[in-house]
């Protein structure tokens, strides 16, 4: 990580990637995280002159982006799981579950947000290997690995070699948006790029992607509204 002096100072990670060609600034809009990005043989003083000679613009879109509107999640929290709001509900026993329109969390009121995460990725991880396997005998091929993980720039990612990675809030959304998710990844098990060949791919098992698309796109940061940590 690096720190741009000023008033006040900017704390701004360094990420080095394979497919970087060009030094570029991102500010993330969900909670204002400063990302640069940088090749990989480029040395970290070339990464400091960029990132001074982008200042200005670095300072006028922090300054306009609004204060963070993080929903904590706590009893009495209302939280989208697959799409249906449920409230966050104490409850006896030692498992989370769902009630009708509640989501019961037994235990200590400060650790809610941290069980609720939990109970969510393990869904998440179960619904989206569900919809990976299906989509992947579709297309009859095989991933190798599938993990999940609080990605804030991507949905999910397929690598050269099968592996599969998501984002656990996908849980939050809709089924169908989750499983479009999983199909446009599976997808580039046949074709690892975004060619006409790779459109008729996600076409075929999924028709529908183009509506499912644009809802994530009009909605799809109300998934990273909520707080689960402290």
């Amino acid at each position: 990580m690096a720190v741009l002096p000023g008033s006040p100072p900017v704390e701004v990670h360094l990420k080095r990637s394979s497919r970087a060609r060009r030094f570029s600034l991102r500010v993330s809009r969900l909670d204002g995280k400063v990302t640069l990005s940088m090749p990989l043989r480029a040395r970290e003083g070339e990464a400091l002159a960029f990132l001074k000679g982008n200042e200005g613009w670095l300072r006028q879109t922090l300054s306009a982006m609004p204060a963070s509107a993080l929903k904590p999640v706590g009893f009495g929290v209302a939280i989208p799981v697959e799409g249906r709001d449920l409230a966050v509900t104490p409850a006896t026993g030692r498992g989370v579950r769902v009630e009708g329109k509640r989501l019961l969390v037994p235990g200590d009121p400060a650790t809610v947000g941290p069980r609720v995460a939990a109970w969510l990725k393990v869904l998440a991880r179960d619904r989206l290997a569900t919809a990976s396997t299906r989509y992947a005998g579709l297309v009859g091929r095989s991933y190798t690995s599938l993990a999940i993980r609080d990605t804030r720039s991507r949905w999910g990612s397929c690598s050269p070699d099968g592996r599969l990675m998501y984002s656990w809030r996908l849980i939050l959304a809709p089924p169908q948006i989750l499983d479009y998710v999983a199909a446009h990844e599976v997808a580039h098990l046949v074709e690892l790029n975004h060619s006409p060949a790779y459109w008729r791919v996600v076409t075929g098992i999924c028709p529908d992607w183009k509506r499912h698309r644009d809802w994530l796109k009009a909605n799809g940061s109300t998934l990273h509204g909520f707080r689960f940590q402290d």
